[in-house]
C-alpha cells in the first residue's frame, strides 16, 4: 500500500530517519497517526517507536530542527514529546508488558518491535511504517490490520479476554473508536467486553469519562452508547441512564422507552451542533424520568416536574463523573431545568409575557436551548414532527421580535439595587428587593419597557405604594 504525505511530513520523516540512523535505534512510526493516514483523516499526532531510547532519539531530531525546539521528557514513562511544523511527535523505545490482575499498570521491561506491536489495543492501531533506510516507508502488518480496516472492524491483535482484562480501559476504547469510525467491534472482542466487564472497576473515574466525552463528541454518539447498554458497561458506568431503557404498560398503554429516545435526541443534536455540553444536556436531559413517571387513568404516562429534578440531578453526576463544576456544568444544568418551556409554549397560545419570561431565564443559551427542543422531537409520525417544527418556528420568530424589541438576552436591570437605596435614603432592606423585583416583573409582563426612565418612574410609584418618599439631594 503506498502512503501518501505531505511536505512537513517527509521532512520530520527524513530528519527522523537520519537521527535514528546516527544512534543505531530502527524506528518506526506506529499506531493511530498510521490508521488515521490510511482512513484520509486527519491526524496531528505522530507517535515513533523505536528499539533504543525514545528520550534520546527525541533530543538527537531536535539538534537537527531550526529553531531547534523543547523536548519535553517524561522520564517516569519512559516517553518525550516535541513540536514540528504543527504535528506533534512523541518517542517511546519498544517494550513489552506484563499486568497483574489487581492493576492496569504494566509491568515495563524493553523489547522489539513486535512486542510493542504486541501490546497494543487493536489490530488498526499495531499497524507501523519503518523509518530505517533499508525499508524506508514499508507498512508493517502483523495482525492484519489494513483488512480491518477494509472491513470496518475493531479486533484485538491476541485474545480479546486477556487484552480486556490486562487493561480494562481498552473495553472503552474499543467503544470509543467504533463510535468514532462508525466501525463494528468484533463479535467476539464483543463478547469478551460483555464477560469483562466489573474490571471497569479498577479504572479511574477520570479515565472513564475522558473516552465517554469522546463517544459523546463522535458523529453518531448512540452508537457507542448502544454497545455500551448491550455489553453491561453503561450498567456499571452510568447506571442512571440504564434505568431509562424499557417500556411500562397499564391498561394496554405504554410510553416510548426514555433510553432509545435519549441517545436518538443525542444524535439529533450532535446532527447540528458540535458543542459538547450541548450533548450532555440531550443525555440528561429526562434522566429524572424513571422517578416521576406515573399512571394516570384517563390521562395516561405522566412525567411531571422531572425537569426540575433532573436539574437537581446534573451537579452530583458532574461530581460523581469528574466533570468540570464551574460554567460548564451550570449550562447543563439551566437548559436541563428549561427544557420543557419551549414544548409547553408551543402548545398554548404564545404570549409576549411567556417569551419574555424564557428569553430572560434562559439568556444567552437561548440559541441553544431551541436547537436542542428541535433535537427533542422523535415522534414515528411525520405530521407531528412537521407540526411542533412549524410551532418552533413561530416561538423563534416571536423570541426574534421581543429581542428586538426589548432587549431581554443578557438583561440587566436598568434600576439598580444601589440606585433604590440611595433615592430613598435606605439602607439594604426587603423594600429594595420588593421594589426591584416589581420593576423585573412589570418588564417581563411588558407593563413598562426596558427603559431608564419607565423603570424610575415605575419605581417611584411602587415606593409612593409602601410609604416611601425620595429623599432631598
Amino acid at each position: 500500500m503506498q502512503l501518501e504525505f505531505t511536505n512537513t511530513e517527509k521532512k520530520l520523516f527524513d530528519l527522523l530517519q537520519s537521527a535514528a540512523s546516527e544512534l543505531g535505534f530502527p524506528s518506526y512510526v506506529i499506531g493511530g497517526y498510521v490508521r488515521d493516514k490510511i482512513l484520509q483523516r486527519p491526524s496531528k499526532d505522530v507517535d515513533i517507536v523505536c528499539v533504543g531510547s525514545g528520550i534520546e532519539l527525541a533530543r538527537r531530531l531536535a539538534t537537527k530542527i531550526q529553531p531547534k525546539p523543547k523536548v519535553v521528557v517524561y522520564k517516569r514513562f519512559g516517553t518525550a514529546m516535541l513540536h514540528f511544523k504543527g504535528l506533534e511527535v512523541e518517542f517511546v523505545g519498544a517494550r513489552k508488558e506484563s499486568y497483574r490482575k489487581e492493576s492496569r499498570k504494566p509491568l515495563v521491561e524493553n523489547g522489539s518491535l513486535e512486542d510493542d506491536q504486541n501490546r497494543r489495543d487493536f489490530t488498526i492501531n499495531a499497524l507501523a511504517i519503518s523509518l530505517n533506510k533499508a525499508d524506508f516507508g514499508t507498512l508493517l502488518d502483523p495482525f492484519g490490520g489494513i483488512v480491518d480496516l477494509k472491513n470496518k472492524c475493531i479486533k484485538t491483535p491476541l485474545d480479546p479476554d486477556v487484552t480486556f482484562s490486562d487493561d480494562p480501559l481498552r473495553m472503552m476504547r474499543a467503544i470509543r473508536f467504533a463510535s468514532q469510525l462508525a466501525f463494528e467491534i468484533d463479535p467476539i472482542a464483543l463478547q469478551s467486553i460483555a464477560k469483562q466487564k466489573k474490571r471497569i472497576h479498577i479504572i479511574s473515574q477520570e479515565r472513564i469519562t475522558t473516552e465517554l466525552q469522546k463517544i459523546m463528541a463522535s458523529a453518531k454518539p448512540s452508537i457507542g452508547y448502544k454497545i455500551l447498554f448491550d455489553t453491561g458497561l453503561l450498567e456499571l458506568i452510568f447506571p442512571a441512564l440504564h434505568k431509562m431503557q424499557g417500556i411500562d404498560f397499564v391498561n394496554g398503554q405504554g410510553h416510548k422507552d426514555n433510553f432509545y429516545h435519549t441517545i436518538q435526541v443525542l444524535d439529533n443534536v450532535a446532527s447540528k451542533s458540535d458543542n459538547i455540553w450541548l450533548r450532555w444536556v440531550a443525555v440528561l436531559h429526562d434522566i429524572a424520568k424513571p422517578l416521576c413517571k406515573k399512571y394516570i387513568k384517563g390521562q395516561g404516562w405522566t412525567f411531571h416536574g422531572h425537569e426540575a429534578l433532573g436539574a437537581r440531578f446534573v451537579p452530583k453526576f458532574f461530581r460523581r463523573m469528574k466533570l468540570p463544576m464551574g460554567k460548564e456544568m451550570k449550562y447543563v444544568q439551566k437548559l436541563v431545568a428549561l427544557h420543557q418551556r419551549p414544548v409547553v409554549l408551543t402548545k398554548e397560545q404564545i404570549t409576549d409575557s411567556a417569551v419574555r419570561r424564557l428569553v430572560f431565564e434562559a439568556g444567552q443559551d437561548i440559541d441553544d436551548l431551541i436547537i436542542f427542543c428541535g433535537a427533542d422531537s422523535t415522534s414515528k409520525f411525520q405530521w407531528k414532527l412537521d407540526k411542533y417544527a412549524r410551532s418552533l418556528d413561530l416561538l423563534k420568530q416571536k423570541i426574534t421580535e421581543i429581542e428586538e424589541k426589548d432587549r431581554l438576552r443578557n438583561w440587566e436591570p436598568p434600576i439598580t439595587g444601589g440606585l433604590i437605596m440611595q433615592t430613598f435614603g435606605l439602607s439594604p432592606c426587603k423594600e429594595v428587593g420588593q421594589i426591584k423585583n416589581s420593576i423585573r416583573e412589570a418588564i417581563l409582563d411588558g407593563d413598562i419597557q426596558n427603559d431608564y426612565q419607565e423603570a424610575f418612574d415605575f419605581m417611584l410609584q411602587k415606593a409612593a405604594e409602601i410609604g416611601l418618599k425620595p429623599v432631598s439631594r
